[in-house]
């Protein structure tokens, strides 16, 4: 388990990045599918994820002891050398000795580094395909990372639109693809 969740987690990141990339530079400011975010607040959100891994894994800090550190743009003018540090930086922490045994606290309370690395890896995938919508890239994504986020996603969706972070379910035909599945849950209808 701790080896396919490092992996999934490895080719997620790997993912995005080379979305990031593909990025235009007349595309920052396109919509995305995640109605309040251009593509560069998107990746903005993103990279931000990452960047809050090192301090809560490594170093065992507190969401309300690393504040706002995080908040605004972490982009810079560089945004992909941005992306690049900050998901290198999340990924070697999460690999580190006994980092998926450790307890983190995130706002919503103490989980398992494990736990914080699955959701941080489904939530990656599903904006890898926001991402790919704000940018007119093929949106198909890979099969086993889809699978793995539908099964981290599916235990838990219903309380995602209660979060407010995520839109309302959307109903799918029976017999819809694993993909239309994992969008439908978060919201998003492809």
């Amino acid at each position: 388990m701790p080896d396919r969740l490092l992996e999934r987690h490895a080719e997620a990141l790997r993912l995005f990045g080379e979305r990031v990339r593909d990025i235009r530079a007349d595309q920052w400011g396109a919509p995305t599918p995640c109605t309040e975010w251009t593509v560069r607040d998107l990746v903005n959100h993103v990279t931000g994820e990452q960047l809050w891994v090192p301090p809560m894994v490594t170093e065992g800090r507190t969401v309300e002891e690393i504040g706002d550190a995080f908040s605004g743009d972490v982009l810079g003018g560089d945004p992909a050398a941005a992306w690049d540090r900050a998901s290198a930086a999340a990924h070697t922490a999460f690999t580190a000795s006994g980092a998926l045994d450790r307890t983190v606290r995130l706002s919503y309370g103490p989980a398992l580094g494990s736990a914080y690395c699955s959701e941080l890896t489904a939530d990656c995938v599903v904006h890898t395909w926001d991402l790919c919508r704000g940018i007119g890239a093929d949106d198909r994504l890979p099969g086993p990372l889809v699978r793995f986020a539908l099964e981290e996603v599916t235990p838990y969706a219903d309380a995602l639109a209660a979060s407010g972070a995520f839109a309302e379910p959307v109903e799918v035909p029976p017999g819809s693809d694993e993909q239309t599945r994992l969008l439908a849950l978060v919201g998003r209808t492809g």
